[in-house]
């Protein structure tokens, strides 16, 4: 009896895939819903993939035939990662009930207060029928579209995985906040009253951090434990320009991408500014932890959860860090300095940090199957709460 999921996740960095096998059902009665990882791979691109990725996310020459070409493409290497997987776990495609496939987003373009599209979209490839037909599973896939035709951001969509998998730790009974910094940096409020659950994007995570260090190494990669920012200093008047982006003084809902945030956009910023590019990192560094911490010191400072006593003596929930950017201490140092407080990885509360993402797209998948209202319209703006996805069969 097939009792597995698997989530499959490609984020902005679009550094390689992560796929993850969980349960739900983790007592003998099958009445828990916990999830479980039960095992895990990371497949890595290659340069060529990379370069073919991050072109699409502004507009260029030919996208529509790149698109659908890596569309199919970056199918096939989902299912390779996949077939790694269980090969790693030792199960067999028969015991997975479904794929939970994110896809690769090339375009991010909701509705914004202030600015409205008039047509809002969100575009993620890497094919799910193709995919659906590779591994002979079943791929539920497209998570963010109802959420935009509702009129909602479509992101972020981790917040209620969460939600849940916090629920079942210590740690559920304080306000938690959840930090994933990814290429785009989100966080998940989460306040004793489950009914006040916020999340949203604060901006750029690591993704300028990588384009500025590839810039200026040619051998790719990224700036490994937070290296070559350390050995620069902050130019606080960088950081000023930077921070005065419209998208900072944005109310939520609200959701960003890389067709925002990118070398382009740096590169405006740095006309007529003569700075080491050591200096720009460590002022890259510097935005993405203030932009962090500024969101985190408004939403506790107007949470509807806290009394006026908790308000004036300022304190903060416990703060989680998951993804990439947790393993970067000089941007885990920042960040603590900005906030006058304690930040953790995850990892603490015996949840993997790098997995975290694909692990909610199985989760968003096994509620697609269960037909579970999978969105938070606090989080994303949606007019409804609804489930998510599209089913792809074999």
């Amino acid at each position: 009896m097939a009792t597995y999921y698997i989530g499959l996740m490609s984020g902005t960095s679009a550094d390689g895939i992560d796929v993850a096998l969980v349960t739900f059902n983790d007592d003998k009665s099958g009445k828990e819903t916990r999830p479980r990882l039960v095992a895990s791979h990371y497949q890595a691109y290659d340069e060529q993939i990379k370069a073919q990725i991050t072109s699409l996310y502004c507009s260029g020459s030919d996208e529509i035939e790149r698109a659908n070409r890596l569309d199919k493409a970056l199918a096939q290497r989902f299912a390779q990662a996949v077939e790694e997987l269980l090969r790693v776990a030792d199960i067999s495609a028969d015991d997975v009930i479904a794929i939970g496939n994110h896809g690769q987003t090339i375009r991010h373009r909701p509705s914004l207060p202030n600015q409205a599209e008039a047509f809002p979209f969100t575009l993620q490839i890497g094919c799910s029928q193709t995919l659906a037909c590779l591994t002979g599973i079943p791929v539920v896939g497209q998570f963010r579209v109802k959420d935009i035709a509702l009129g909602g951001q479509g992101a972020p969509l981790v917040p209620p995985f969460h939600q849940f998998v916090l629920a079942s730790t210590p740690a559920a009974q304080q306000a938690n906040v959840i930090v994933n910094i990814g290429g785009i940096a989100n966080l998940t409020y989460l306040p004793t009253k489950s009914q006040h659950v916020l999340g949203y994007d604060t901006g750029p995570g690591n993704c300028l951090l990588d384009d500025w260090y590839q810039h200026h190494h040619n051998q790719g990669g990224f700036d490994e434990s937070g290296a070559w920012a350390a050995s620069g200093q902050c130019n606080d008047e960088l950081l000023t320009a930077l921070l005065s982006d419209a998208y900072f003084s944005q109310p939520a809902p609200k959701s960003t991408g890389r067709e925002v945030f990118n070398l382009a956009w740096l590169t405006q910023h740095l006309t007529g500014r003569e700075l080491k590019p050591e200096d720009v990192q460590a002022t890259l560094l510097s935005f993405t932890a203030r932009t962090i911490a500024d969101e985190i010191q408004q939403l506790t400072a107007t949470s509807p959860c806290l009394n006026s006593h908790q308000k004036n003596a300022a304190k903060l929930p416990n703060i989680w860090l998951c993804g990439g950017g947790r393993q970067n201490p000089p941007l885990k140092k920042v960040l603590a300095e900005q906030l006058n407080a304690t930040v953790a990885p995850i990892d603490a509360l015996g949840i993997d940090g790098d997995q975290l993402e694909a692990m909610a797209f199985a989760w968003l998948a096994y509620a697609f199957t269960q037909q579970l209202p999978s969105n938070l319209p606090a989080v994303t703006g949606a007019k409804a709460r609804t489930t998510l996805g599209v089913l792809f069969t074999p």
